[in-house]
């Protein structure tokens, strides 16, 4: 039985990536290592716990004694999904950010590459269009776009995406990596906008919007990356970036607005705040190369999707009123002001 290692599975992307594996792929062995900061939420895959294929292993991707005793357990694959992913939070403690994102990849890359050797292995490094920079208001992000990150986060990010090409150029380590667009769909952490303003509009509470709210991404439901995850650690080219997108670009503004229109909720919830330092103004992905040499494709309509996301989070209250105290509480706080 082939053996996958996963990082940071009990997040909002990895824990589906998990759920797709063993629904779509039951003949990997998933082991599931997570160090279950703010982020990390066992609930995400609650039901695997019998599973025989699943092991859970909570601990750091930064500690390279645990990542190696792991890897010479037998490992085949890699699916990295491990990061500090909040731009706000970058702004606030970039530290954790190298930590994590750059030192832990390291760790990782290097773990593989002496368990492996030369020939053998896969290794997937999930990564975001953030590294990129900003767009105007024409024009996609391709794979040979320069990388010009804006915030600690998208540079944490961008400079773990250049050890993994340089592990590749210099011994032919096989290393994908894919730069997706902005995710929504369920069990998305309450701190991105999509889940913010749900449970905020749905308890009647004021909705932050940055500056003039015009910053626009391009929207995939969680589920549709995901497959394109599984595509791409299957049949991906060593060495290879793919960019994955929808096609589904829209203002951040406009999102607010379809949510309160889901809701039954007025325009008067809006907030709008001061703009975050080095706030990218556009993302757009152009996902040619995936489409073209792996076949794959988005599949949600992101109106219907986006329903079915406010649908689901309404259905799950108990699932982010335990998340939405505590520390992210004090976070939110030090944002946005107020309770």
């Amino acid at each position: 039985m082939p053996r996958i290692l996963v990082t940071g599975g009990c997040g909002f992307i990895g824990s589906e990536f998990i759920r797709q594996l063993r629904r779509e792929d039951p003949s990997r062995e998933v082991i599931n290592l997570d160090l279950l900061s703010y982020a990390g939420n066992l609930e995400n895959l609650a039901g695997l716990d019998e599973d025989e294929g699943y092991r859970f292993v909570r601990g750091d991707i930064a500690d390279a004694d645990l990542v190696r005793g792991l890897f010479a357990e037998g490992i085949d694959e890699v699916a990295h999904f491990a990061a500090e992913s909040h731009v706000d939070r970058s702004l606030l403690g970039p530290e954790v950010f190298a930590r994590t994102n750059v030192e832990g990849t390291l760790v990782l890359l290097q773990a593989a590459r002496e368990a492996w050797g030369e020939g053998r292995g896969r290794f997937l490094m999930v990564s975001t269009d953030e590294v990129y920079g900003s767009l105007g208001e024409t024009g996609r992000f391709r794979e040979d776009t320069p990388l010009d990150p804006s915030s600690p986060y998208s540079a944490s990010k961008a400079a773990a995406d250049l050890f993994c090409q340089a592990f590749h150029r210099s011994w032919g380590f096989p290393v994908m990596v894919t730069r997706c667009s902005n995710n929504y769909g369920p069990f998305q952490f309450p701190e991105k906008l999509i889940p913010l303003m749900i449970q905020r509009a749905s308890r009647d509470q004021s909705l932050p919007v940055y500056g003039d709210g015009m910053n626009v991404r391009d929207w995939i439901h969680v589920e549709d990356h995901c497959r394109a995850l599984r595509l791409v650690l299957e049949k991906g080219e060593a060495g290879r970036v793919y960019n994955v997108g929808a096609d589904q670009e829209m203002a951040n503004l406009e999102i607010v607005r379809l949510i309160l229109e889901r809701l039954g909720k007025g325009g008067e919830l809006i907030e709008f705040v001061a703009d975050r330092p080095g706030h990218d103004r556009r993302y757009a992905m152009d996902s040619e190369r995936i489409r073209g040499e792996l076949g794959w494709k988005p599949e949600r309509d992101f109106a219907a999707g986006l329903a079915e996301t406010v649908d689901w989070y309404l259905e799950n209250r108990g699932w982010w009123e335990r998340i939405i105290s505590g520390e992210y509480r004090r976070f939110y706080e030090r944002l946005y002001g107020g309770s």
